[in-house]
C-alpha cells in the first residue's frame, strides 16, 4: 500500500468502458480547479477504436479510444490510474490486467458483487506489487483542487458547495460513496474543506482499508486532522484502533459507526452494503466506536453530533496554531452543457434542420402527425404513406390506390433499359446492394424518367394557357423542344400501351376531373397525324393525370400545385418505383451467380 499522496494536479487516468457523463464530470473538474491538461489520457471501450468528444472548459477535445488495456497504457505511459467502470462480471478480470501493467499505480473499481475469491486475489497482487486498489463497490476518490475519480462528489454544484475546487486540510475516508457526498459537505460547513476524500467500497472485501488511507492521511502534510465514516460488520475498524493505540497516528482523527440502530431489530439486519452486516457483538457500531474512542480518536455519542465534533477538532487546530484555514477563492465558471441550458429555459439555440413531415420524438414514429401504429391498424398502404410522407395530408382512397398503381406499373421495364443494365454490370462486378442501385439510379435524368415532370409541367402550361393542341406542339417545334410524354419507341397508334390504357380506364372510373389527361389525349390525336410512333406514353399519362389528381381532389391550392411540379415530385414517383426494379436486377445477377460483365466486341464500332 502507499505510504502517502495517490493523487497529484498531473496525475492522468484510464477510464474503461466508456461512460459519458462520470468522465464529463472529471473533466468538469479539472477546468475547476485549472488543471492545464484533462484528467483522462484515454479511453478502455474494448472492440472499439478512434476518439470521443468531450468538453474541457469551453474547448471541445478528442480523447483517444483503445481497443485494449495493453494498447492504451502503451499508449500514455504517464496515466497511472486506471478506473474500471466494467460490470461485476468483468471488473476483476480486467482490473487485473490494469494492475499488470507497470505503469498503473491505482485501481478503482466501481461495480458492486464482484466475487469475493476474485477480490481477495486483486488485493494480494496489489500488496506483493505495491499498488492501491479502490473498492470494488466504490464511487472513487478526490483530491480537492486536483483529481476525482468518476463521479465521486455528485455535480458540480456539490462540488463548489464542498469547496473541492481549492484543497483543504482534511482527510476523509469511508465505506460508504453516498455517505461520503453528505460528509464532504458537513466537513465543508465546519473546516476549511477536504484535501483528499477517499471512499473504500461497501463490499466484504475492499482492496484497500479505512486505516491504510488514514496512515497515508498522516504522513501527508498538507492533511491536518482526518475524518472516518465506518459501518457496521466486519472488522476493518480494529486495524484504525491498533493503529491509534501503537501511535502511528499523530493527528486528530474524528470517527463514527454508522449502523447504531441494529440493536434495534429482533433479527441480523443487511444494511444495503455487502459488508454492512454485523456477525457478532465486536462487529456491531456500539463496539467499534467504543474501541475508536478509547484508543483516542474523538467519538460523538450519535451521528447527530458528527458535524459538531468535526467543527470543535478543526477549531482546536486553529487555536493551538497548528493550521491555518485556507483562503477562499473565486472558482471559474463551468460552461453549461447547452442541451441542459436549453431545458433550463436559460438559452434559446437555434436548430440546424426543419422537418415537417415525420417526428420520431415520442413513443413511436408518426408520418405527418399519425402515428405508425395507426397507419397500421386502419390498413393503409404504400400509397398512403406516399401521402403522407410527400403531401403531407392524407389523400382519398382513390388518390392512393392511383399512387400504388403507378408504383407498380413503372417498377421495372426489362434488363435493356440504361437504369436496369448498370445495375446488373454493377452487381456482376461483385458490388453491394447499395451501390448497384445507385448506379442504376444514376442514370434517371432528361432521357429515362424525367419525361414525367416535364410532361407534367408543359401539359399544366399549355391547358392553363388555352392553347390548342396544335398551338400547343407547333410551338415546341418552333422552340426545338421534343413534346414530353409523347412518342416511343415501339408503340403505335393501332398498338397502344396498356399501361396507359390502363391508367386512363381507373382515372375516368374515379377521378372527379380529368381534364389535363384528355387535353393530353387531343395532343396525342394531333401529333399521331404526323407520325404513328408520336402516342402518349406512360411518363406523358402519369404526368398529365396527376395533374388531374391534384387538381380534381380539391385538397391542393393552385399555387400548391404549381411548386409540386416545380420541385418534381412526379420524377420521384418513378425513382421509387424504378428502384424496386433496380434491386430486384441486383438479386436475380447475385442469385445467378454472373461473372463480371464484358461488352462484347463486336458490339462495338472501333472507328478512327
Amino acid at each position: 500500500m502507499a505510504t502517502g499522496q495517490l493523487f497529484s494536479k498531473t496525475t492522468q487516468a484510464l477510464f474503461y468502458n466508456y461512460k459519458q457523463l462520470p468522465i464529463q464530470r472529471m473533466l468538469d473538474f479539472d477546468f475547476l480547479c485549472g488543471r492545464e491538461t484533462p484528467s483522462v489520457a484515454g479511453i478502455i471501450n474494448p472492440g472499439s477504436e478512434g476518439f470521443q468528444k468531450l468538453f474541457f472548459g469551453q474547448e471541445e477535445i478528442a480523447i483517444p479510444v483503445h481497443s485494449t488495456i495493453e494498447a492504451a497504457c502503451a499508449a500514455h505511459p504517464t496515466a497511472d490510474v486506471f478506473i474500471n467502470f466494467a460490470s461485476f462480471r468483468s471488473a476483476a478480470a480486467s482490473s487485473m490486467s490494469a494492475l499488470k501493467q507497470p505503469t498503473i499505480k491505482v485501481a478503482a473499481i466501481i461495480a458492486e458483487g464482484v466475487p469475493e475469491s476474485d477480490a481477495k486475489e486483486l488485493i494480494a497482487y496489489a500488496k506483493a506489487n505495491n499498488k492501491v486498489v479502490i473498492g470494488p463497490a466504490t464511487v472513487g476518490g478526490i483530491q480537492a483542487g486536483a483529481f476525482k475519480i468518476g463521479d465521486t462528489a455528485g455535480t458540480i454544484d456539490n462540488i463548489i458547495q464542498c469547496k473541492f475546487y481549492r484543497p483543504g486540510s482534511v482527510g476523509f475516508v469511508s465505506k460508504s460513496g453516498g455517505m461520503s457526498n453528505e460528509l464532504y459537505n458537513s466537513i465543508a460547513r465546519v473546516t476549511d474543506g477536504i484535501y483528499e476524500g477517499i471512499a473504500i467500497g461497501g463490499d466484504v472485501f475492499p482492496g484497500s482499508t479505512l486505516s491504510d488511507h488514514v496512515l497515508r492521511f498522516n504522513n501527508i502534510p498538507r492533511v491536518k486532522m482526518v475524518v472516518v465514516l465506518g459501518e457496521l460488520g466486519g472488522r476493518d475498524e480494529y486495524s484504525l484502533v491498533e493503529a491509534l493505540k501503537q501511535g502511528k497516528i499523530n493527528k486528530p482523527v474524528v470517527a463514527w459507526v454508522s449502523g447504531t440502530c441494529a440493536t434495534l431489530f429482533k433479527s441480523e439486519v443487511q444494511f444495503g452494503h455487502a459488508g454492512a452486516k454485523s456477525g457478532g457483538e465486536m462487529e456491531s457500531a456500539q463496539a467499534k466506536n467504543q474501541a475508536l474512542r478509547d484508543a483516542g480518536a474523538i467519538v460523538p455519542t450519535s451521528y447527530e453530533a458528527f458535524e459538531g465534533a468535526i467543527k470543535d477538532a478543526f477549531e482546536k487546530l486553529v487555536e493551538a496554531g497548528k493550521t491555518t484555514p485556507v483562503k477562499e477563492i473565486t472558482p471559474p465558471q463551468i460552461p453549461e452543457d447547452l442541451g441542459t441550458a436549453i431545458k433550463s429555459g436559460k438559452v434559446r439555440a437555434p436548430t440546424h434542420i426543419i422537418s415537417t413531415i415525420s417526428d420520431d420524438r415520442g413513443e413511436e414514429p408518426c408520418y405527418a402527425g399519425i402515428p405508425m401504429s395507426s397507419i397500421v391498424e386502419q390498413g393503409l398502404g404504400v400509397g398512403d404513406v406516399i401521402s403522407l410522407l410527400w403531401f403531407k395530408r392524407s389523400l382519398p382512397r382513390y388518390c392512393t390506390r392511383f399512387i400504388e398503381i403507378c408504383v407498380m406499373l413503372c417498377a421495372d421495364h426489362g434488363p435493356c433499359v440504361s437504369g436496369a443494365h448498370n445495375s446488373i454490370v454493377t452487381a456482376r462486378a461483385g458490388k453491394d446492394l447499395v451501390s448497384c442501385l445507385v448506379s442504376g439510379l444514376l442514370t434517371i435524368g432528361p432521357r429515362f424518367g424525367g419525361a414525367i415532370d416535364d410532361a407534367a409541367r408543359y401539359f399544366k402550361d399549355a391547358y392553363d394557357k388555352g392553347l390548342t393542341p396544335y398551338e400547343f406542339v407547333e410551338s415546341m417545334k418552333k422552340k426545338g423542344i421534343r413534346v414530353p410524354g409523347i412518342g416511343h419507341r415501339i408503340k403505335r397508334g393501332d398498338n397502344r400501351d396498356k399501361r396507359v390504357e390502363l391508367l386512363q380506364r381507373y382515372a375516368r372510373e374515379n377521378f372527379p376531373s380529368v381534364k389535363y389527361m384528355e387535353y393530353a389525349v387531343q395532343v396525342e390525336t394531333y401529333t399521331l397525324s404526323k407520325a404513328n410512333n408520336l402516342v402518349l406514353n406512360v411518363d406523358g399519362a402519369i404526368g398529365s393525370l396527376f395533374l388531374d389528381l391534384l387538381a380534381g381532389s380539391g385538397m391542393f391550392t393552385k399555387p400548391e400545385i404549381d411548386e409540386i411540379v416545380e420541385i418534381g415530385y412526379l420524377n420521384g414517383l418513378f425513382v421509387l418505383a424504378r428502384s424496386i426494379g433496380l434491386i430486384g436486377h441486383t438479386f436475380d445477377q447475385k442469385r445467378l451467380k454472373q461473372p463480371l460483365y464484358r461488352h462484347p466486341w463486336e458490339d462495338v464500332l472501333y472507328t478512327k
